[in-house]
């Protein structure tokens, strides 16, 4: 019998929205569900594909975790790379969708549709959470869309760095260079040569004590990178659900002030 409570734990990425429902031990208590990114994507079209894909589960929930892209802190987005744009990753930017999701409290709107309580992270962060050891400085990479990255002091959520927005090479960014689009474009054999040579910058940038590559990416890796990182499997952008609420330090980083 599911331990309550339940927990809805949603991944939102740049082309597909995931969710599952997770019992008080971080146990799966309904299938998967998996629907595409819709674009555009005003607000509201986000928080209906949201609304959407959680009765697709079938089964009740207590509380909501939602891990989304881009700069969010607190719940309120500052600032995200695809919701913005026309028709996905990659494509022109809408000025009127920019100015929508800016200062956006995000996790207000999606509490008010669930009516359950909410949380709302960047999805780097909330994967991170499932893998950390709460030890030393931590480092959570994912391999999606783009460049995810998340970083943990003694397992406590550090304010957020859009290294996905950083120069790489050639004049183009992390999320340019290493995300799906780079790959299936260039070969995942060039491809990984990039993640290889990111992953070495970046040791030397952060110097962490550990550090875990995550993402749908991460098993097109065809380079050694266990020297740098630790691969974790792709589901961890949910299964970190629970722990947000459960762990002190990621529930404060959450919380909006009061």
């Amino acid at each position: 019998m599911a331990q309550a409570p339940l927990t809805l734990s949603v991944d939102c990425g740049g082309t597909g929205l995931k969710c599952l429902v997770l019992d008080r031990d971080g146990a799966a208590v309904s299938d998967r569900v998996r629907v595409p990114t819709p674009y555009p994507c005003p607000p509201e079209v986000f928080v209906d594909a949201l609304d959407r894909i959680a009765t697709r589960t079938g089964v009740d929930f207590n509380r909501v975790s939602v891990g989304m892209p881009g700069l969010v802190r607190r719940g309120v987005v500052s600032w995200t790379p695809h919701y913005v744009t026309e028709g996905g990753p990659f494509t022109p930017v809408r000025s009127d969708l920019a100015l929508e999701w800016e200062n956006l409290d995000v996790r207000e709107l999606l509490e008010r549709t669930f009516a359950r309580p909410t949380l709302v992270v960047n999805d780097a962060e909330l994967a991170g959470l499932s893998v950390i050891t709460g030890r030393g400085y931590e480092v959570m990479l994912t391999l999606g869309t783009g460049l995810g990255f998340a970083h943990y002091a003694e397992g406590a959520v550090l304010p957020k760095i859009e290294v996905s927005a950083a120069p790489f090479r050639k004049g183009r960014t992390y999320d340019e260079m290493l995300g799906n689009h780079a790959r299936k474009a260039r070969g995942s054999k060039a491809w990984s040569k990039d993640v290889q040579r990111a992953l070495r910058r970046l040791v030397a940038t952060y110097y962490w004590d550990r550090a875990y590559l995550g993402g749908g990416g991460a098993k097109h890796v065809r380079r050694r990178v266990d020297e740098y990182v630790t691969v974790v499997g792709n589901r961890a952008g949910i299964l970190g659900g629970v722990r947000l609420w459960e762990d002190a330090h990621a529930r404060e980083a959450a919380m909006p002030i009061t």
